[in-house]
């Protein structure tokens, strides 16, 4: 089995005893941590699962650290545990992204049964690609048909328009979707790392290579491997993917064997791949290799009629257990659709969690909107006139604040701020001779 690991959270020793002895007889690799904050820390790509109770010590509980998951990994499979058990509950975690609910005490088979159901699966649903608008109803088509081939794919578009979104869409469609799904992102990979990520290694192969990794071909083995950033592979790695794609064979650092691959390609970038090309910054020949199939993305300015549906996902997204968002008011809406969104889908989803800590109500309204890009709002539209976007925060935060009676780090836990970020904050307001307990 990979290095992939299943995280544990659960603050009873005996029992996240037990679990961990449970899940390791079954060859599963396990990270146990006894709280959210933990949990979080231990978060890296190597997670390919998450069993969490849902009452536990610590500023979060199982419901607000699967938000924070949700955030930072939305495919994540999460599934709560809990001694209070009821099908409200049930449903409920399932709402807020669970994939599935576990009511203590349970059999052991059980737990390894999830396991097996779910580890290293995409908790996404098949419908992730959301396509209402007539462009993307096209694109959506395009992959429809493309997805039942092995033909490699190549996805151009903007920055944070939803390429690798649309790239797992693709792989849940295709014949490989019972599989792994295994992305990388090229361009957030320091240079003298991205070979070892790629292709693995063997222990002592390099200093600090203590024991053998296989690289992300490897892990996709009888899926998919999504290149997120793929203009930013530096030419001697480009060479070295060609011949792994040409040859179907991948031979770790440090190996004397090559291993055989059954592995679909999807790759994306941002950049202009003929000017790329042209200016010898990218192989014609390697373009040609990923470019069988190729789907550009519009961004999301382009495509008016997903901004609603995909602010709704958002919604879902950050709900926070006790306080409901039944949706977007019309003048909200209006004021979504009129921008010009230069950020994309990325910057759409910080405009919607501003949102959640702005409302008051049970709907977000136009004043709970604070734009990235102020100058991009048409005059027509401008919003809380007199109100720039720093005293927008500032009010928010000190909102959030003085609902948790001054509390720092439950305040920077509902403002997803790390405490240093919101201690620097405060102080600076302290500065502008705002009294702040």
């Amino acid at each position: 089995m990979f290095e992939t690991k299943i995280l544990v959270v659960e603050d009873d020793p005996a029992l996240q005893e037990a679990l961990v002895d449970i899940l390791s007889l079954h060859d599963f690799e396990v990270v146990a941590v006894s709280n959210a904050e933990d949990a979080l820390v231990a978060l890296n790509d190597e997670i390919g699962m998450v069993f969490s109770d849902i009452r536990m010590d610590g500023l979060l509980d199982g419901y607000q650290l699967m938000q924070r998951i949700r955030a930072l990994k939305p495919h994540l499979p999460i599934v709560l545990m809990t001694a209070y058990g009821t099908i409200e509950q049930a449903v409920s975690a399932m709402k807020f992204g669970a994939v599935d609910y576990l009511v203590k005490p349970f059999e052991a088979t059980v737990l390894v049964e999830k396991a097996r159901l779910y580890f290293q699966r995409d908790a996404s649903q098949e419908d992730g690609f959301i396509a209402v608008d007539p462009k993307t109803q096209q694109i959506k088509k395009l992959a429809d048909k493309v997805a039942k081939t092995e033909a490699s794919v190549l996805i151009q578009g903007a920055s944070g328009s939803g390429k690798e979104v649309l790239a797992r869409y693709v792989h849940q469609q295709s014949n490989r979707a019972a599989q792994p799904f295994v992305a990388i992102n090229c361009a957030a990979i320091p240079d003298n790392m991205i070979e070892a990520v790629l292709f693995g290694y063997e222990k002592g192969a390099f200093t600090g290579a203590l024991k053998s990794m296989p690289g992300k071909f490897e892990q996709a083995q009888g899926g998919t491997l999504f290149l997120d950033e793929i203009g930013e592979l530096k030419a001697d790695l480009q060479a070295k993917l060609l011949r792994v794609l040409q040859e179907r064979e991948v031979e770790r650092i440090g190996a004397t064997k090559t291993i055989q691959l059954d592995v679909r390609i999807i790759s994306a970038t941002n950049i202009d791949m003929p000017d790329a090309i042209a200016e010898g910054r990218f192989r014609e020949d390697l373009f040609y290799r990923l470019n069988v199939f190729p789907l550009t993305l519009p961004s999301l300015a382009e495509r008016p009629a997903d901004i609603a549906p995909i602010a709704m996902r958002l919604i879902a997204r950050y709900q926070t257990l006790g306080q409901p968002c039944e949706g977007v008011a019309s003048d909200a809406l209006e004021r979504l659709a009129s921008y010009a969104w230069p950020g994309n889908i990325r910057e759409l989803d910080n405009v919607i969690q501003r949102a959640m800590v702005m409302r008051s109500g049970s709907q977000i309204t136009a004043d709970d909107l604070l734009f990235d890009q102020m100058t991009a709002q048409p005059a027509s539209q401008s919003f809380n006139e007199g109100v720039d976007l720093k005293t927008q925060e500032m009010n928010a935060i000190l909102s959030v604040l003085k609902k948790h009676q001054g509390h720092r780090q439950k305040t920077a836990g509902e403002l997803n701020l790390s405490t240093r970020t919101l201690r620097y904050k405060l102080a600076k307001y302290k500065e502008m001779g705002l009294d702040i307990d």
